[in-house]
């Protein structure tokens, strides 16, 4: 691990506008990589910000101050969804390159307009989920294109749990308009899937929402009550341009299941792939008749965790300390429940020094959301949807990410 205070000071300054749950993620990263170096980190109130700061070595800023501070590069923007186009806008604005939580933005219109004004000021834009360039999905993308079982033709995927309110201290949002396991959970999925198949070509979903309220049962808020306003449970069908027919499965009312992450059916074997949601995790091969065989990677590192072992976790995370270590969290501390997130950030850094495209690109999470969109479409009225955009797959990692 690099010290905050070894860092190279001609390494690209980074502010974070957000402090909520995910930062603790993203700044553990940062503060890890000697590719990139922790200014400021900014919240609403600043309260957290200042917490924040004060444990991973930055300065707690405005938001203001960030766009106007001209050592600052690359921002990182985890505010909530429904302002990401807004906040992106700024960053942009001010000729500081992007990196943004998923999803991309909560309109088709706001994703193009971000990426056409990045490509005016000359700037690049990267956005999560980045779980892709994790050894797990690599190890993935690396055996399907060396053709171990030949042409993909279908595939299903699964995400499913009983939802957020049993474990997240505020999880109100995630069902209200603009949230749901679509546009929550759907782009680790779908930004997996086209990474190893390419773009999609149409789509069409049956959503349903069993429940009009649901009960809160996390420590923070146990007890109240949250209106939904989204279709908790989707099953959709995505047709990929090279042929595949994959079935997706998104929910948020399902209490336990043995369905796998992601199966991808080729002509001469099935390829299990790991949890779009980890950056490991095991690959496994099937050929018609024997056993399973492990290609790549470890079940170990599935890095999958148990609804009560989460809500330990962000009981030791607010308190300032970290969940297996029971010390105070801070840029030394070992990374939180296996989690990787801001490798797509590093990986936007070299992209930024390197003059190319970022392999979680922008254009990548707007062909995603794209997706994301016409599976609502379907699923609230019907029918199937054309998808118009087209990305080229990412380029696959040379060297695994630190």
């Amino acid at each position: 691990m690099i010290s905050p205070t070894e860092k190279d000071p001609a390494v690209p300054a980074i502010g974070v506008i957000g402090a909520g749950m995910v930062s603790h993620a993203y700044l553990g990263t940062i503060s890890r990589s000697s590719e990139v170096r922790l200014k400021a980190v900014s919240s609403k109130t600043m309260v957290s910000a200042a917490e924040k700061a004060q444990r991973y070595g930055g300065l707690a800023m405005t938001t203001e101050a960030i766009l106007a501070d001209p050592e600052i590069s690359l921002v990182v923007n985890l505010a909530p969804p429904e302002v990401h186009h807004q906040i992106g806008r700024a960053v942009l604005s001010a000729g500081k390159h992007l990196y943004t939580e998923k999803p991309f933005a909560t309109a088709l219109s706001d994703a193009h307009d971000l990426i056409a004004l990045a490509e005016r000021m000359g700037l690049k834009i990267g956005c999560a989920p980045d779980t892709f360039l994790g050894p797990g999905h690599q190890a993935a993308r690396k055996a399907l294109d060396a053709g171990v079982v030949g042409r993909v033709v279908g595939g299903s995927a699964t995400m499913a749990s009983a939802g957020m309110e049993h474990w997240h201290p505020n999880p109100a949002s995630f069902y209200g308009r603009g949230g749901g396991p679509l546009l929550d959970i759907g782009p680790y999925a779908v930004t997996q899937l086209v990474n190893l198949l390419g773009p999609v070509a149409r789509v069409t979903a049956i959503g349903s929402a069993p429940r009009a309220q649901r009960t809160i049962t996390s420590p923070a808020r146990a007890g109240e009550t949250l209106q939904v306003e989204v279709r908790t449970t989707v099953n959709g069908v995505l047709l990929f341009d090279n042929g595949a027919n994959v079935a997706l499965t998104l929910s948020w009312d399902v209490p336990r299941h043995r369905r796998p992450p992601i199966e991808l059916y080729g002509e001469t074997g099935t390829l299990a792939c790991p949890d779009p949601n980890a950056f490991g995790g095991e690959v496994l091969l099937g050929r018609w008749q024997g056993d399973w065989t492990s290609i790549a990677g470890d079940a170990a590192g599935q890095e999958s965790v148990a609804p009560s072992t989460i809500v330990s976790a962000i009981r030791a995370i607010q308190a300032g300390l970290h969940p297996a270590t029971g010390e105070p969290i801070g840029p030394m501390s070992p990374p939180l429940l296996g989690d990787r997130r801001g490798l797509g950030l590093i990986e936007l850094a070299r992209a930024v020094r390197q003059q190319r495209e970022p392999r979680a690109s922008g254009r990548l999470a707007a062909h995603v959301l794209e997706v994301l969109l016409a599976l609502q479409a379907c699923a609230e009225h019907g029918g199937d949807r054309a998808i118009a955009s087209r990305v080229v797959r990412p380029d696959p990692l040379s060297e695994p990410m630190p």
